[in-house]
């Protein structure tokens, strides 16, 4: 009896050490990851984008729109900076333009030229565009009248989808008195080096 009960505690010890560790970030991680629903967009070459044009290579997707005053420059700034640090190739980022009405897609690929010509910049029609945004975990607000100078409401976050095209985690901006929201990109870097390496990216 009690070489059984050595034997059952040796076993649970030998799994507990076989154990995968617990992946310790500041993102918002999710185990299991969301699936991406179908979705169609254009980039900024007009060419149609979809669920399987975010596989094969991780992506870090952004909302944002051409006109934004600070939170969207200032957060392709720092993605750029992510990316260069990382030194990573099969990294991918994506602008979502949340102002259809004004971003054309020859506006969208001379702002996104400005950060990295590699970088999609997409857009679509509202139908199209919110339930990919909603999917996404992200959300955005245009006002009903859209003419002259106005602003769009969006997250300020970035989603972090897999190369099986599924959402895997969520960095979200640090608020500081005097400051926009953006994301930290110390913070960024070590918590994407920890998450792709506990996911065999």
């Amino acid at each position: 009896m009690w070489r059984k009960l050595g034997a059952a505690a040796l076993f649970s010890v030998l799994l507990q050490g076989c154990s995968k560790p617990t992946l310790e970030v500041d993102a918002l991680v999710y185990e299991p990851a969301k699936v991406v629903k179908p979705f169609k967009l254009k980039n900024q070459h007009g060419n149609d984008v979809g669920v399987d044009d975010l596989k094969s290579q991780w992506d870090l997707l952004f909302l944002g729109y051409t006109s934004c005053p600070d939170v969207c420059p200032m957060t392709l700034a720092k993605l750029r900076q992510v990316e260069k640090k990382l030194a990573i190739e099969d990294i991918n980022v994506w602008f979502i333009s949340v102002d259809p009405n004004r971003d054309t897609a020859q506006k969208r690929l001379q702002y996104i030229n400005y950060f990295n010509p590699n970088y999609q910049a997409v857009s679509g029609p509202h139908k199209a565009l919110y339930p990919f945004v909603q999917n996404l975990g992200l959300i955005y607000a245009v006002t009903e009248e859209q003419t002259g100078d106005y602003l769009v409401d969006h997250s300020a976050s970035v989603a972090l989808v897999d190369p099986h095209g599924k959402i895997r985690a969520i960095f979200k901006p640090e608020f500081k008195a005097g400051s926009v929201p953006t994301i930290n990109t110390d913070t960024m870097i070590k918590d994407l080096k920890s998450i792709l390496s506990y996911y065999g990216g």
